[in-house]
């Protein structure tokens, strides 16, 4: 029993003081490499750089300081529920519900392009003008799917924690 609530034990995770469930660790983490990756290729790293697409890799070219930001903002948004869930939930709310829409955000955008994704692989939609195949994997098999599991695992985070927000009003 936490705080009321039977949880099984498998999903929870002790950080000091405070348990968290499982998911919003797996979440986490998966955010952070999400922004790890943009701060990487933002400071020059390459690694990976091919997967992204040739139109995106030439869109930022010369410009590559631009996913410094963007990385912030993931980065925020990979620790940010694990930190609030954390503390309590403070504002709980308007934190949670910050959450829930960017679980809702990253599970749909992930989801439908993955799916898309392996649908052009799969040749059963051929784009008129072609597509990058390397890119065109990238995004199927690494990124699409990393923001998808990064969405489930905070909605599953999310689940687990309900009625434990200790400052929800």
């Amino acid at each position: 029993m936490l705080e009321g609530r039977h949880v099984d034990p498998a999903l929870v995770v002790a950080l000091g003081t405070r348990s968290v469930p499982g998911g919003f660790v797996a979440a986490s983490a998966l955010g952070v490499i999400h922004a790890a990756f943009s701060l990487y290729w933002a400071a020059g790293g390459t690694l990976l750089v091919w997967s992204l697409g040739s139109d995106l890799v030439e869109s930022f070219r010369g410009r590559e300081w631009l996913l410094a930001p963007i990385g912030a903002v993931k980065l925020i948004a990979a620790v940010g529920p694990l930190v609030l869930a954390r503390s309590g939930w403070p504002a709980g709310r308007v934190t949670r519900s910050a959450c829930w829409l960017g679980a809702l955000l990253l599970t749909i955008w992930g989801g439908l392009n993955t799916a898309v994704g392996n649908v052009v692989l799969a040749g059963v939609i051929r784009p008129e003008s072609g597509f990058d195949q390397p890119g065109m994997i990238g995004h199927a098999y690494l990124w699409d799917p990393l923001f998808l599991a990064w969405g489930a695992a905070l909605a599953i985070g999310l689940i687990a924690s309900r009625g434990r927000a200790t400052h929800a009003r």
